[in-house]
């Protein structure tokens, strides 16, 4: 690690605003979960080899011309960074965990491994002896915090649909849950400024093309990801909407599937999407109200007021037909789709694009409802 610190250059600028920290959290018992469905994979991670793989990965490094904004002690800062991506990278983390990680060490620590905290809090992510984290000299390891941050990140079920600051919040119980989301932007910036110096560059799509460095051992959740790439407009292959869906919520899925590959039109009324006038066609909201139009199930029309339709549910108890909301915040979203089940929601996205599936990794979920 030492060679890589010797070996990146770094701007060094005062530190910046990132973002604001007035993102909305879904209430912690509809957005945060703990689950076992990672428990007996990550139990069997050899910490030794987690360390082989992050010393190997660092000294393939080639990071010469790192330039990032936004760090006051970028000397100390990037090497640590760089622990960080790297333990992501051998445990199969994705990108947004290792982001969510970033983030939490700049609230927690600024990314310095201190040995100081509040009361018997150590190191980058200001972890505890006396709450189990680790011994006082573990935990000042930075490729052993790394690991630790990450193991008990993927124990919170749903984690990838949720917002970075719901996610580092899960992990640490903060008590200042909103601080995660400054750091947003700049951790995003970190992470693929260091991840570019990495073996592989660092790109989601190169690092599919390569076999798994990881270590974990766990096979990917249900995230859509299987499906690989959806030409727009495309049912992907192997999909068929769930037989133990609700009736109603395999109704409304099987016609909002009919409207695939129509034109996205804001404030068309999707009563006619195939036709010629332009406001037949769907916008994202009146493509939920028409789909459970045909099901029986009467709903409002906008995001703002579908949020608020049927009852909550956590990201990771997702049921065929569930409505999932994004963009803007969670009282206020401006994005909605279906939960279809295998990972996968269908959408009217924006102008341009037409009706489409998405695998749900794509999504970050600020909040969820059933209307059944």
């Amino acid at each position: 690690m030492k060679g890589l610190a010797a070996g990146i250059g770094v701007v060094f600028l005062s530190p910046i605003l990132i973002a604001g920290t007035g993102m909305m959290l879904a209430s912690s018992a509809d957005a945060v979960q703990s689950s076992g469905s990672f428990s007996s994979c990550l139990s069997g991670i050899d910490s030794d080899k987690v360390a082989e793989q992050v010393t190997k990965i660092l000294d393939g490094a080639s990071g010469k011309d790192v330039h990032v904004e936004g760090l006051d002690l970028p000397a100390e800062q990037v090497p640590n960074a760089a622990t960080i991506v790297a333990a992501g990278l051998s445990l199969d983390v994705p990108k947004k965990g290792q982001i969510i990680a970033l983030a939490t060490a700049m609230q927690e620590s600024r990314l310095r491994n201190l040995n100081y905290g509040d009361r018997d809090s150590l190191g980058l992510f200001q972890q505890r002896p006396s709450q189990g984290w680790g011994n006082a000299e573990q935990i000042r390891d930075p490729t052993y915090a790394s690991e630790q941050f990450y193991k008990h990140l993927l124990k919170v079920s749903g984690w990838q649909q949720m917002t970075v600051t719901q996610a580092a919040q899960a992990v640490q119980k903060s008590g200042l849950p909103d601080a995660y989301a400054q750091w947003e932007n700049l951790a995003t910036a970190l992470q693929e400024a260091i991840a570019r110096t990495f073996p592989g560059g660092g790109n989601d799509a190169d690092q599919a093309k390569q076999p798994s460095t990881g270590t974990s051992g766990c096979a990917p959740s249900k995230d859509g990801s299987s499906f690989g790439r959806i030409p727009e407009g495309s049912v992907p292959k192997g999909y068929s909407i769930p037989k133990d869906a609700d009736p109603k919520a395999r109704k409304a899925i099987a016609w909002a599937m009919q409207q695939l590959g129509t034109h996205y039109q804001w404030g068309g009324s999707c009563t006619n999407s195939h036709g010629p006038d332009p406001m037949g066609r769907c916008d994202c909201s009146s493509l939920m109200q028409q789909a459970y139009a045909h099901a029986g199930v009467t709903l409002t029309r906008t995001t703002y007021t579908q949020v608020n339709e049927g009852k909550a549910v956590s990201p990771a108890q997702l049921e065929p037909g569930d409505l999932i909301f994004s963009r803007g915040s969670a009282a206020r979203p401006e994005h909605v789709g279906m939960y279809m089940g295998g990972g996968l929601v269908i959408e009217a996205p924006r102008t341009t694009k037409p009706v489409r599936i998405t695998p749900i990794k794509d999504w970050t979920i600020l909040a969820a409802r059933r209307v059944l």
